[in-house]
This record gives C-alpha cells, structure tokens and sequence, in this order.
C-alpha cells in the first residue's frame, strides 16, 4: 500500500506499512488480492478483497476496515462456497455493496456461475439483502439469501463487470453470461445483461460479444440515462479478449438499449477493460488499454469524455501538461 506525501498530489508517493488483527496479533497486512477500497467520510477504509487458501488455491472473499489506512481490524469473511468466488463492488453515500458469483466444486477454476448481491450500511456489522433480510456471514451455501440469478441451472457461466447505483440508490449490476469457459464460437452467443432492482430483480439483454472478458462499465448519469462503455463491437482478433469499443445507452431504467456511437473501428489490436473512475468528471469519464489478443504487442492507454470523444495517451511525456486532440474513431 501507499499513499502520496502530500494531500491531492500524484508527485510522490510513500509505502505504508500496514498492519491487521489476525487471531489477536497485529502482522504485516500483505495477503491481498484483487484490493477493492473505500473511504466512507467519518468511519474510515473500508476494503473488500481476496485470499487464496494455501492448500487449496481456493479463492476466499472477505473484507476488512481501518480508520487511518494503517492499522487494520481483523478479516472477515464474507463467502466461501465450494472453491470461492469473484466480486464487484460499489459504495455510494455509505452503502457498500458487493456482487459475487462462485466456482463450483470440482470442474476447475476457470468455470464461475451464479450471481450473488449484499450489501451492508452500517460499515459491516451486518450485512442484508436488497430487500433488507439479515444475511448472517460467512454465506457457505449455493442457495442463500444473497442469490439474485441461478445460472447454474440452465448450465450458464456468470461473468462480472461492474456495479453502480441508480439515481434512487438502487443497484445495477452488469455481467457477461456465456455457455462455458473456452474462447471460440463454440460457447456464442457472450450475452451482456443488467440486473435492476425495483419492485423486484430485473433481467434485460444489452448486446453480445465475442469473449467472456470483454469488459466495460456502466455508467448512470444524474439526468437518468444509462450508458456501457466497452468492446462489444468486433476486434481485429476475433474471440479474443476485447474488440473495438462502443458506447450504449437506455432511456428507459435498462430494458432497452441502443448503440448510441462507435468509438473506436479498424483497430489493429483489441481494445478492451474500459473502467470508469470513481466519481469521475465529464472530462475523464472512461479510462482502457488496447493490445494484440494473440502475440506480444505494444500497448497503448486511452481515454475518453462523458460524449464519448476518445484521446491517445501519449507513451513518454516531457512536459507536466500536453494539449490532445480527440481521435477520429479509425485512428
């Protein structure tokens, strides 16, 4: 971990020498995996993330909490169903909210099924459902209060993408489903869908791609619309990860959705990962990489605004501050 020596500064940075509880001792707080955190005005850091169990290589989701940065309380474990689990998560006025599918049993690592969500308001004490039923932690079985969709009973993989928020505070989850794990046409159609929740779950089909980890984030902006940004559209290296990046949009709360711009097109390497910075402005509103899917490549890191204007970061600097001009979207 580290933090910059001074407050609003990317000039430089010193490493913290963290430390967390484990079975009543403070030891150097170095375990982590795929480090997700959060820092809630007047309570502290709060921070999801992952431990691969020794023995098993099981992957463990849990999460832990500290005031300063530093010192860290004692892990908690929030699931740990057959061999483990991803997670997404978001926070939002003190919500904190995490979605989370799991690795079934003895088929491998790389099958992952079933979509889970939770969320907690009182910084972890306890965690409930989006309708506010109680969900006592560790969550050990397949069906339990957190399940939102059982893809594994119509034999779907579950990919996740991102996790916001409404403008009511509901949650919106973005995932990629698929019918199994191998790249290629064999497992089409890879079918983006967003989960809302209203009255109840609502399921609706935002496009296809053609790779289990073409990814893209969703946005919601404050006048209602709903964007994705990512590479749904076809890359130069087919059924590899990413492609070339389009912008979607829904007018209507998810149900349906329209490809509103192309921002990218007769790329020579797949652009793909297109994440969206917490509590981004309008002027930097999405942020990727591109590379070649099949061969050692150069890569290239991209940028783009609230309209969808696309600009080249530049690979070696000499000034603090450059002038870009928006890409032409074959550029």
């Amino acid at each position: 971990m580290h933090k910059s020596t001074e407050p609003f500064s990317i000039n430089k940075f010193e490493k913290i020498n963290a430390t967390e509880m484990v079975d009543g001792e403070r030891q150097p707080f170095d375990n982590f995996s795929y480090f997700q955190v959060y820092f809630v005005k007047g309570q502290g850091f709060f921070a999801f993330f992952t431990k691969y169990e020794n023995k098993t290589g099981n992957r463990v989701i849990g999460f832990n909490t500290s005031k300063d940065g530093q010192q860290w309380n004692e892990w908690q474990v929030i699931a740990h169903i057959d061999e483990g689990h991803y997670g997404i998560s978001a926070e939002n006025q003190g919500l904190i909210s995490i979605a989370f599918n799991y690795h079934p049993k003895g088929i491998g690592l790389n099958y992952r099924t079933n979509l889970y969500y939770m969320e907690t308001s009182d910084f972890g004490k306890t965690w409930r459902t989006v309708t506010n039923e109680e969900i006592i932690l560790p969550v050990t079985e397949i069906d339990n209060l957190a399940l939102v969709k059982d893809y594994r009973s119509i034999e779907l993989n579950c990919y996740l993408k991102d996790l916001n928020y409404d403008e009511n505070g509901n949650p919106v989850i973005l995932v990629v489903s698929s019918k199994g794990y191998q790249s290629g046409p064999v497992n089409d159609p890879r079918t983006w869908e967003i989960f809302s929740f209203q009255d109840g779950w609502d399921q609706n089909k935002v496009t296809i791609s053609d790779n289990n980890y073409d990814m893209g984030s969703l946005y919601i902006d404050s006048d209602g619309t709903w964007k994705i940004i990512g590479p749904t559209g076809s890359g130069p290296q087919k059924y590899n990860p990413g492609g070339e990046i389009e912008m979607w949009v829904s007018n209507d709360k998810g149900k349906n959705w329209e490809r509103s711009k192309t921002l990218t097109s007769n790329s020579t390497r797949n652009h793909t990962y297109v994440r969206r910075p917490i509590n981004a402005q309008p002027d930097f509103y999405g942020i990727w990489a591109d590379g070649h899917g099949r061969k050692p490549s150069k890569s290239q890191l991209y940028y783009c605004n609230r309209e969808g204007d696309v600009f080249l970061l530049p690979a070696k600097m000499n000034n603090k501050e450059i002038k870009l001009r928006p890409l032409n979207p074959s550029e």
